[in-house]
């Protein structure tokens, strides 16, 4: 079955824009595929003819790139997710985005698998969207009107498989996030079924900051997921952190609150309800400390990750 009837290369945002625009509708972003071609042979999205086209986006500069720009990194949205991995620069300022790209899949899914991709698609469960709420991430998005700006990435979220951006019109850009400094650290664990696809049952990514003594939590960000349809901060686990001391009475209290607050559902892909809500205790007890440590040392070297 034909599934498309031309394939650009776009050197450019812009030119991915007039290519996607001259087909009204008709043509589609491409970078990995790894979302795209399941979708197009046999998701709800399938379609009886071939699309006009695909856009190759995996050739635009800014697009590709891992860079420093300040305070912040910038990692472009087609950049595959053993490029992350492999990246010093990441490691050291963003661990958390090195791990949680890390366990994407096998290798063949990390070698052309996109950051953007899962975002794009708006998959609640993505590893990479984990970290990127929990680093407080922006992205850049050309509109296929013309406007070009950053929004917060939950916003590009409306529901599961549901996206603000529309990939017949819209391109995503790129990613920013604040590089972690000095007291500063993150980490991310995850639960997964070891048969079959590598569906994560519960993931976790952190961020904290730490007071000056290096003794309490002067700040935090905590995103576990999938749990709800969208992908979302764990508000009342952040508000327990702040100010707290790190001790283990402050872990043995937000586990107290992640109970009470954070509720996960039954999914026939993944595990019961109450699995995965005892499975919360676990991951904060694995990434909170590790996290903490970071911070103290300043030394990030990224655990459980793929290289293969």
């Amino acid at each position: 079955m034909q599934l498309w009837q031309a394939y650009h290369i776009a050197r450019s945002v812009e030119e991915a824009i007039s290519i996607l625009g001259a087909h009204a509708g008709e043509a589609q972003i491409i970078a990995g595929g790894t979302d795209l071609m399941i979708d197009l042979q046999f998701g709800e999205h399938r379609r009886e003819q071939p699309l006009a086209a695909l856009v190759d986006v995996t050739r635009i500069p800014e697009m590709t790139r891992i860079e420093q720009q300040g305070d912040h990194l910038l990692v472009g949205a087609a950049v595959t997710h053993t490029q992350i991995v492999k990246s010093s620069l990441i490691e050291q300022r963003a661990t958390c985005l090195v791990e949680s790209c890390g366990v994407v899949g096998g290798p063949q899914v990390r070698n052309v698998g996109t950051l953007g991709g899962n975002v794009a698609h708006a998959l609640p469960a993505g590893d990479g969207t984990t970290s990127l709420m929990a680093l407080d991430a922006e992205a850049d998005v050309a509109w296929g009107d013309g406007r070009r700006e950053w929004l917060p990435i939950a916003r590009l979220y409306r529901g599961p498989g549901q996206s603000a951006l529309d990939t017949h019109r819209d391109v995503l850009v790129a990613f920013r996030f604040l590089a972690t400094r000095e007291r500063e650290g993150t980490a991310f664990k995850r639960i997964m079924r070891p048969q079959g696809v590598a569906l994560p049952v519960l993931a976790c990514a952190v961020w904290v900051r730490l007071d000056e003594a290096k003794e309490r939590y002067e700040n935090a960000r905590v995103c576990i997921g999938p749990v709800g349809p969208v992908p979302a901060r764990a508000t009342t686990i952040e508000e327990a952190l702040i100010g707290a001391p790190v001790s283990d009475e402050t872990l043995d209290r937000v586990v107290a609150v992640a109970y009470q607050t954070i509720e996960p559902r039954t999914s026939k892909y993944r595990a019961t309800a109450e699995y995965r809500s005892y499975m919360v205790e676990t991951l904060l007890r694995q990434a909170l400390p590790l996290a903490v440590e970071r911070a103290r040392t300043g030394i990030a070297r990224a655990e459980g990750v793929g290289l293969g």
